[in-house]
């Protein structure tokens, strides 16, 4: 199986092959700095799927209480609750699976480093052979994980990997979702010993890509306003009109304001003694 897909990705592979070359040999950057440079450059590539990645999440998180509203509505019924949340994700230009866009899309590159680092001392190493592998003095790219100082890098790549998903899964509203995303890169770590240290290099930069990301989103990206993205359930209530004047449909008479003083109740006609002309004495 490991054929074919290295059949597959190969163009990938060989275009990781020139871009460390060219770092390496124009730029002057060592094998390991330019696994740096490498994973710098994929992740500005990968920008336009970041910044719809981060609206998806803050989409998802302003319709949250509606998405549990109708969770907690059909929650004996799963299929008719999954048919709800599609019809909803649909109404609400919602895709719940943008958020994973840019983890998705570096599968392929991580797995074609995995390639070029695997046999890099044999088809690329020969034509730079005064070049060094170390990474800070430390490690070796091409050297398994396990080797030397390579396990205190595998406790970097799990902190700053539970960094970085921590920071990204604040929107997440599941909670069994998001422990699963904070423990699978402990569950990695037995399958990361065998790879070569380069590969948690290129990681580890990733990782705190995705954390710087994280700050800036918070401090500088506006949240959508949940107001702003409801729909009214029903129309508002139109405003009853005054009723017109008896006389003959004149204009409604339009209320006092309120430094007018309020008008005398309506009775009957109130009589006043006239004054009698003359003596004006009493009989």
């Amino acid at each position: 199986m490991m054929l074919p897909l290295a059949s597959i990705l190969q163009p990938l592979e060989d275009i990781l092959t020139s871009v460390l070359e060219w770092f390496h040999a124009s730029v002057g950057l060592s094998w390991a700095w330019s696994i740096v440079a490498v994973t710098i450059a994929v992740r500005l590539l990968l920008l336009p799927l970041t910044v719809k990645q981060i609206h998806s999440m803050q989409n998802l998180q302003a319709h949250a209480p509606e998405m549990k509203e109708i969770q907690q509505r059909w929650k004996h019924d799963k299929q008719r609750q999954n048919e709800e949340l599609m019809k909803f994700y649909k109404e609400n230009k919602v895709n719940p699976a943008a958020s994973c866009l840019p983890m998705v899309a570096q599968i392929p590159v991580f797995i074609s480093l995995f390639y070029v680092l695997r046999g890099f001392e044999e088809e690329i190493l020969p034509k730079y052979p005064d070049s060094s592998l170390e990474f800070v003095g430390l490690v070796n790219i091409t050297d398994n994980v396990k080797t030397g100082w390579g396990p205190l890098l595998l406790v970097i790549y799990v902190l700053s990997q539970l960094t970085s998903t921590y920071m990204m899964s604040q929107s997440v509203q599941q909670k069994a979702q998001r422990y699963l995303m904070m423990v699978l890169p402990i569950i990695f770590i037995p399958f990361m010993l065998s790879f070569p240290a380069g590969l948690l290099v290129y990681w580890v930069t990733s990782n705190l890509w995705t954390t710087g990301q994280g700050v800036i989103t918070r401090r500088l990206m506006p949240k959508p306003d949940p107001d702003a993205l409801k729909k009214p359930s029903k129309p508002a209530p139109k405003t009853p009109q005054a009723p017109k004047q008896a006389n003959g449909g004149g204009k409604p008479k339009t209320p006092p304001s309120p430094s007018t003083p309020p008008a005398a109740p309506a009775g009957p006609p109130r009589r006043v003694k006239r004054k009698r002309s003359g003596g004006g004495g009493r009989r």
